[in-house]
């Protein structure tokens, strides 16, 4: 039945394509290029750069057989196959997401243009797909003809000194075919031509191990430039010599902030130039008096320059800029997601507080700063303070912000209404204080600028408790709050830092909620630059700590971030890349543990923030760090295992897994009884020992029994960093779904709805971060926008709605639809955009009825498990369900399972 329903539509919609003059093949298309990542890159240093792209059809079950491309140096050479650069021929393959290119190598700054076109499962081939490109950027140090080049006698001063201007005019009197500017900073850049700000990119270059990794930006400025023209810049102190960390450091990386851009004209008669920076630049100081991350800006409107980067400017009064010796062999192209102002958000009430402030309210813990429109008399400054939060008493709250200042002024010039936004600082905010605004302040006059690294959103969960809702709200809102190039820890406080720890138990829900492969090869490389001759991983990274590192569960990162990247994106080259740093790491571990395989010992931060009572019959849930250092030990060599198994590493695959064997041993000796039950008995232990599988098969019941047990005593979670990610699906793995629903959907302290039901619209940092008294916790650990608790939301995805990835065919080729009503939800639905299109989960019960909405992307599969259902009363499409040949439907005690390919799929069956 379900065959010839199939054949009635296809059918009728080959007579209805017929009729309209188009071929059934053709309802199947190649879609969505991408270049490492990026849609059309330029400036990239990637050599052998990996191309993706995704199948759109109307047809069900559509899967790639063959592909072709083909890559020339410009969009009409692609259709001449003497002009092709390079053609991959037609290739068996179902590979479409990527796919090594393997043509010659590409010079310098030279674009080219590719197109795909694949044979589909009945060897119909599509069109070819529209044409995409890439652009190499400077490929080797001598490339660079440019000096880094700066203010010279630049004013000293404590602190952050003022910002620097630079210019240089100069002729491009023939016609311009292309110009491309390539620019980098220590510091950081903002980078004008003629007048109009380059690009739409912030904080460039960007954050990264500086001593041995500096990015470098590459614009397309073909249509800005004029016969006549001006080039400016304005350098910041940034993270490079700003305050940075929590020990009041200043100029960290460097005492000097410089510029280095060439700009490379390309014109129509076949002849080229470069401008560079060099001696010939002029600069000054200007309006940007003050600039610091953490504490602020300073903008004195009455320095300004009007047309300072244009022609028309008199630079007469300006002073001379002198080269610094600064290598360039550490300048690469950027392989991340470039920070931008992504969205503009309202106020949505002006509060006077008890104390007489005037606060605005912006209704969402956000990242970035305020655009304030404000018309007064010349020389007066308006102050703006920056605050998470609001105190019992309704009053504003900075004390948790520590030594940050987080304070912009803007002293105006008297010229009309004023616009005003800062450059080179942030903030981590709810709350704006407005002090000596001229006159009463209006809700329009102020506007959210939310920033963060520019990523794609890819997932989405909703489900029928609101809560829950919001509480996947707060989830994504911190991710893009803390992913601002790096993955900080917060975004408030004098810190900002690239906690290792904080990116390690949340890297699979990041990689749900948005696009984050590209994010992660970056700060990847990063993590691999500042670690130890030793093996030893920072604690931070970028590392402003001074090597300060090895903390299990936090240096652990070096090896389950790639992990976690290679089964999103069925990405192999980040594990290739990464590689070394994975076995130094482990090696580490190996060393510091010695030959009885116990990690005990060192300094680690442990379950960091566990839950802890004042109550004297109970100290709160203390883990032994011993124990979380040797079952980290243990999972760390057993991913490497298998990480060295993928790449062909046959010998490292087999030592890595005795070794892991060896480690998890000596785990059960020194921390399990014969019982199962271990010597910690708290939630985050038997969470470890169950998710890495560090027991014996006969212990596995008993130890579940034990963490059920202490759940249900508690009635709430009692873990911190390290357990809190894994204590979920702990649960429902072992047969206790019912308990990891109730902690789901606890709202009292500790919860994760607790902070929902206090107001939070991002995670917070402690479970009590403010408590029910309107009080607060310790402000000198105390965020309210801090992921790491947001880990939660991977099991939303991957159990309550039942999107889970396949490690043995990774970056979702295959996958499980697995959903798991329960909790006394009526619906929970998840969208997940993979690399091959959108993936759908959603159930909903009606009366008696489980319904359950399903999409498969072209060119791949899923199993599909059908919980609590009978084959012979189970309908999909309106037919009844019949296991055959392509679907293989199964039943069996857990319900029906079935494979599909692509397409939309309905299900229906009594509960």
């Amino acid at each position: 039945m379900k065959r010839i329903v199939q054949w009635t539509k296809l059918l009728a919609a080959v007579f209805i394509m017929s009729s309209m003059g188009v071929s059934a093949a053709e309802i199947t298309r190649v879609t969505e290029l991408v270049c490492e990542y990026h849609t059309n890159p330029i400036g990239i240093d990637v050599q052998k750069p990996r191309l993706s792209w995704k199948i759109l059809s109307e047809n069900e079950n559509v899967s790639q057989a063959a592909y072709e491309i083909r890559v020339a140096d410009s969009p009409s050479n692609l259709n001449r196959k003497n002009k092709l650069i390079w053609s991959s021929g037609k290739v068996n393959s179902s590979q479409s997401v990527n796919v090594e290119y393997e043509g010659p190598e590409q010079g310098a700054m030279q674009r080219v243009y590719w197109q795909v076109r694949i044979w589909d499962n009945q060897n119909k081939a599509t069109k070819w797909s529209e044409p995409a490109y890439w652009e190499t950027g400077m490929l080797s140090p001598e490339q660079w003809s440019a000096s880094w080049i700066m203010m010279a006698e630049e004013k000293q001063a404590e602190g952050s000194k003022p910002c620097q201007y630079l210019r240089k005019e100069f002729s491009a009197a023939k016609k311009v075919k292309s110009a491309r500017i390539y620019a980098s900073a220590l510091g950081l850049y903002e980078l004008y031509l003629n007048g109009e700000k380059v690009g739409d990119e912030l904080f460039t270059p960007g954050w990264t191990s500086y001593g041995k990794r500096i990015q470098y930006q590459t614009y397309d400025v073909t249509s800005m430039l004029k016969s006549q023209n001006s080039l400016g810049a304005i350098l910041g102190d940034g993270w490079y010599r700003g305050n940075i960390g929590f020990r009041n450091q200043h100029s960290y990386y460097g005492n000097d902030v410089a510029l280095i851009a060439q700009l490379h004209i390309t014109y129509s008669d076949g002849t080229a130039e470069t401008i560079g920076t060099d001696e010939s630049w002029k600069a000054t100081t200007g309006a940007l008096v003050f600039s610091d991350i953490y504490n602020g800006e300073t903008y004195d409107a009455r320095l300004e320059m009007p047309g300072w980067a244009t022609t028309a400017f008199d630079d007469s009064g300006w002073g001379k800029v002198e080269t610094l010796n600064h290598p360039k062999n550490t300048l690469i192209a950027p392989q991340g997601v470039p920070v931008k102002a992504v969205e503009e958000i309202s106020p949505v009430e002006i509060i006077t507080t008890p104390k007489g402030e005037v606060v605005f309210d912006m209704g969402q813990n956000m990242v970035g700063w305020v655009r304030m429109k404000v018309k007064g008399e010349r020389g007066k400054a308006v102050t703006l303070k920056f605050a998470e939060v609001l105190d019992k008493d309704g009053n504003f709250y900075i004390e948790n912000l520590r030594a940050a200042k987080a304070t912009d002024v803007y002293i105006l010039k008297g010229d009309g209404e004023e616009i005003y936004e800062p450059r080179f600082t942030f903030h981590g905010f709810r709350y704006l204080k407005v002090e000596n605004f001229p006159g009463t302040p209006e809700l329009d006059d102020i506007t959210g600028v939310v920033i963060y690294s520019d990523m794609e959103p890819t997932g989405t969960f909703v489900c029928s408790e609101p809560l829950i809702n919001q509480l996947q709200h707060n989830i994504q809102w911190g991710q893009k709050g803390n992913f601002l190039d790096v993955p900080t820890d917060c975004p408030q406080r004098d810190e900002r830092l690239g906690w290792t720890g904080d990116a390690q138990v949340f890297c699979a829900t990041a990689a749900f909620n948005f696009d984050v492969a590209a994010f992660y090869t970056k700060w990847m490389k990063d993590v691999a630059a500042d670690q130890g001759a030793d093996g030893k991983v920072p604690h931070v990274i970028p590392d402003v700590l001074n090597g300060a590192g090895g903390s299990t569960a936090w240096a652990d990162a070096a090896v389950i971030v790639p992990w976690q990247t290679y089964l999103a994106y069925g990405d192999e080259r980040i594990l290739q890349v990464q590689y070394p740093s994975m076995k130094a790491w482990v090696e580490y571990m190996k060393s510091r543990a010695g030959d009885d395989y116990l990690w005990i010992g060192d300094t680690h931060y442990g379950d960091w923030l566990a839950f802890a009572t004042t109550r004297s019959d109970y100290p709160g849930a203390t883990t032994e760090k011993d124990l979380i250092a040797t079952a980290y030990y243990a999972y760390s060599s057993r991913l490497l295992s298998e990480i060295a198994l993928v790449l062909g590493k046959t010998e490292d695959a087999e030592k890595y897994a005795t070794l892991s064997d060896l480690v998890k041993k000596a785990f059960v000796n020194e921390f399990v009884a014969p019982s199962g039950r271990l010597v910690s008995h708290t939630q985050t232990a038997y969470s470890l020992a169950l998710a890495f599988e560090l027991l014996p098969e006969k212990l596995v019941p008993k130890a579940a029994e034990y963490l059920a047990g202490d759940v249900r005593k508690f009635k709430h979670l009692t873990t911190g960093f390290v357990g809190t990610p894994l204590l979920c699906k702990t649960l429902s793995d072992n047969g206790y779904e019912d308990l990891a629903f109730m902690l789901l959907n606890r709202k009292e302290y500790p919860s994760w709805l607790y902070p929902v039901t206090q107001g939070a619209t991002t995670i917070w940092e402690r479970w009590d971060g403010q408590k029910p008294d309107g009080s607060f916790q310790n402000a000198g650990m105390n965020s309210f926008n801090h992921y790491a608790y947001g880990a939660i939301g991977e099991w939303l995805y991957n159990y309550v709605a039942g999107i889970q990835i396949d490690e043995k065919e990774p970056g979702y080729k295959h996958f499980f639809l697995a959903p798991h009503p329960g909790g006394g939800l009526t619906n929970a639905k998840a969208t997940y955009k993979s690399m091959y299109g959108e993936i759908e989960s959603g159930w909903k019960i009606e009366g008696e009825q489980m319904i359950y909405d399903v999409r498969i992307p072209a060119n791949t599969t899923a199993t599909v498990k059908l919980p609590s259902a009978s084959m012979s009363k189970v309908v999909l499409n309106s037919a009844p369900l019949k296991s055959d040949s392509d679907n293989n439907a199964k039943q069996n005690e857990e319900g029906v399972t079935l494979k599909l390919g692509s397409g939309k799929y309905r299900f229906s069956y009594p509960l």
